[in-house]
């Protein structure tokens, strides 16, 4: 039998042959330690009561009988009631505000979005002369505060007649959501594929056609952020809604809200029972959107 024929010999290893050392899986990338997730969640739990707790606390206020309970809350405990909002159902102009803030609120979501969706997807896939000057000329329109924008917009109204109407108001709340709007949908048209709109022009669809039935309905998620933030913009705004408005039937919840604090008087009990009713609205608007807002707020970071 020749050499080559021979097998190597063993390697002397120090551990009995046939046996292997037992396989210690080890942590995954991305995977915490248990101490790291019971730290995760502690962090998340404080923090979700930290932001739950001033609702609790104002649902809390609002179940009291009295202006002054919110000084002594302890006592509320024992004499809680409905009557707060009771009062403000039955003899306020309650429903005449709610009405106000959901048509100017709506309205400003529709015409804010249609606006900020045509303009983002323009300046997304058109290249004009200064199609980038014109989204910083946008950007810019949000650095000048209320007080300074207030008179000329005033004017502006007046000439138009539009002052105490629903239409003038929802156009001066469109003047601020729009600019912020169409930055969100521009950035998000940026993610979807031009190819796209190409295959739209091959099937024979027009611009126009295009955007509406092909690019739209991908940018669902974009659209729900967009609307989010119309809808919230004009639900909660003060300042122009008192400016603008004259006739108290016409006022918004937000300016509504404010009929309880008088120069010698303050109906705070009365204030937090509207501050709830007030957020029922809000909330279910967020509730139908809910499922689109985290994908619309991280998409159109993805590229610029």
């Amino acid at each position: 039998m020749s050499t080559l024929d021979t097998p190597p010999p063993a390697v002397a290893t120090g551990k009995p042959a046939g046996r292997t050392a037992p396989h210690r899986p080890g942590k995954r990338r991305g995977e915490m330690s248990r101490g790291g997730a019971l730290g995760s969640h502690g962090i998340l739990t404080v923090a979700s009561l930290v932001a739950l707790f001033p609702v609790a606390w104002l649902v809390f206020l609002s179940l009291g009988p009295d202006k002054d309970d919110y000084l002594r809350p302890g006592g509320i405990w024992g004499k809680m009631t409905l009557d707060n909002y009771t009062f403000v159902l039955q003899n306020t102009n309650f429903f005449d505000w709610l009405k106000s803030s959901l048509i100017v609120s709506l309205g400003t979501t529709v015409i804010g979005v249609l606006v900020a969706a045509t303009t983002g997807y323009a300046v997304s896939r058109m290249r004009f002369p200064g199609y980038k000057k014109f989204m910083w000329v946008l950007l810019v329109t949000q650095m000048f505060p209320v007080a300074v924008l207030m008179v000329p917009m005033y004017q502006i109204l007046s000439d138009l007649q539009l002052i105490d109407t629903y239409f003038g108001l929802i156009l001066v709340y469109c003047s601020t959501a729009v600019p912020y709007c169409a930055w969100l949908m521009k950035g998000y048209f940026d993610t979807i594929p031009f190819e796209i709109d190409e295959a739209g022009r091959v099937d024979g669809l027009s611009p126009f056609g295009t955007f509406v039935r092909l690019i739209l309905p991908l940018a669902k998620p974009g659209l729900a952020v967009a609307a989010f933030y119309s809808f919230i913009t004009a639900f909660g705004e003060v300042a122009f809604a008192t400016t603008f408005m004259l006739d108290d039937e016409r006022y918004t919840l937000a300016v509504g809200l404010q009929s309880f604090v008088s120069e010698h008087d303050s109906q705070r009990h009365l204030m937090a029972a509207t501050a709830v009713l007030i957020a029922i609205p809000v909330s279910a608007f967020f509730y139908l959107v809910q499922k689109n807002l985290v994908a619309g707020l991280t998409a159109g970071g993805t590229k610029g």
